[in-house]
């Protein structure tokens, strides 16, 4: 309660009741107006006030002045990660600096103003295309989100309106609306809403086509109504809005079959050709280093998209070598993994050569990619990691290649056809 007590005195800046405007009373404390205004503003600029209408009151706390990292940077810090594909990781990394300079630009009359490059991957599953987005977003101090783009539809339709990418962005963001308009998204499965048919129809493609063209704004750069909560589950709630012109947007996806159309466009077979030159056999996991925007168009994505996406780049289909480095050498390999995890039951886990091998040639032989490894590793540890912690004492367990075919070949993962 406010008081015009002169023997009271504010409890934080020690001041009299005459030497201020009002002093308000608390049980064991007082507060004078000077505080509650210097406090008020302490509040707004570290957290984000809450007005009256419940709506967080944006802050421009420009988190890019901290930004030190170059492209070498961030590519060596997806090298601790993600095994290979070296022109995609180069891609990311200058997209993602870039990215921080546009947004640190002081933009004069007669500057030359940066348009931002969004970028879509081309890839085989289990390349490593999810996880380029996730260990970038670890490295970041802007909002980052993960969407899948097999969720949405075409507006009016059951399903996500395409506004609700933006709703994850602002809830990494805490819904604080200006960090989340200097954010990055990453759109996974960007293939699955490819145009079905290139023949009109009475029929509206609307998770396919109709998905392409409700995006084509949102990744230009337009202000955005956006349900913070998401979706239409709370048709009450108000909306914000949102300034797509400074996010980034990132897509991913796998393009099954995207190799015949390449082959067809350079005049070639998927399964290779030879003529008189030896070096121009091409086999069909290489040619998606030859995708372009025009593959990408064939394939089903209208131009319109394409030309908002205009940085393209490649994912490498994962050789023997590769997922044999995949097991063993990343920060969070399998490999450590597993080891670190019977460590908790006082075990000790050793693979051998002959075992990891074998682990290898068995997700090379079911074409999983690099997911297909967590699989098989799966199957061959299920049953020692069910006994291990009812034994007592000290443990060694030795996978060699007798241990892993053993326990593959009583497995339903046997059963699965080598395509």
């Amino acid at each position: 309660m406010e008081t015009k007590n002169s023997k009271l005195e504010c409890s934080f800046c020690l001041k009299k009741q005459q030497e201020v405007e009002m002093i308000v009373s608390g049980a064991k404390a007082h507060i004078c107006d000077e505080c509650v205004e210097n406090a008020t503003k302490i509040i707004t600029k570290e957290l984000g006030f809450l007005s009256g209408d419940d709506e967080k009151i944006s802050f421009d706390k420009n988190a890019t002045e901290e930004f030190n990292y170059k492209p070498l940077d961030i590519k060596n810090h997806l090298d601790q990660y993600v095994i290979g594909q070296d022109d995609a990781k180069k891609v990311i990394a200058v997209a993602i600096y870039n990215h921080y300079k546009r947004l640190n630009q002081q933009i004069d009359e007669d500057e030359v103003e940066i348009e931002k490059s969004n970028v879509i991957m081309s890839g085989e599953t289990g390349t490593g295309k999810t996880l380029l987005a996730k260990t970038v977003a670890k490295l970041l101090n802007v909002p980052f989100a993960v969407v899948d783009a097999t969720v949405f539809t075409q507006a009016g339709y059951v399903g996500e309106d395409v506004e609700s990418i933006l709703s994850r962005l602002l809830q990494s963001a805490d819904y604080n609306i200006k960090k989340a308009e200097q954010g990055i998204i990453y759109i996974d499965e960007i293939d699955k809403i490819g145009r079905k048919s290139d023949n009109p129809s009475i029929t509206r493609d609307v998770s396919g086509e109709g998905v392409q063209q409700a995006m084509l704004k949102l990744l230009e750069g337009t202000e955005v109504l956006v349900p913070p909560q998401g979706g239409r589950k709370h048709p009450e709630q108000k909306m914000v809005k949102v300034n797509t012109q400074n996010i980034l947007f990132i897509c991913g996806g796998a393009f099954e079959g995207i190799d015949k159309v390449i082959g067809r466009r350079i005049q070639t077979s998927t399964i290779g050709f030879k003529n008189n030159d030896a070096n121009n056999e091409l086999k069909a996991n290489e040619l998606i280093q030859h995708v372009n925007a025009q593959d990408l168009r064939t394939f089903g994505l209208i131009p319109e998209l394409l030309g908002r996406l205009p940085v393209v780049t490649y994912l490498m289909p994962l050789d023997k070598t590769a997922l044999k480095r995949i097991l063993t050498e990343p920060r969070n390999a399998l490999v450590k993994q597993y080891k670190k995890l019977l460590e908790y039951e006082n075990a000790e886990v050793e693979f051998e050569e002959s075992g990891i091998d074998y682990i290898v040639q068995k997700a090379i032989d079911f074409k999983l990619g690099g997911r297909g490894l967590r699989s098989i590793c799966e199957v061959i540890m299920t049953d020692a990691m069910f006994d291990l912690p009812s034994r007592k004492g000290k443990k060694k367990l030795v996978i060699d290649e007798k241990y892993a075919k053993e326990h593959i070949e009583k497995s339903k993962l046997s059963y699965l056809k080598v395509a």
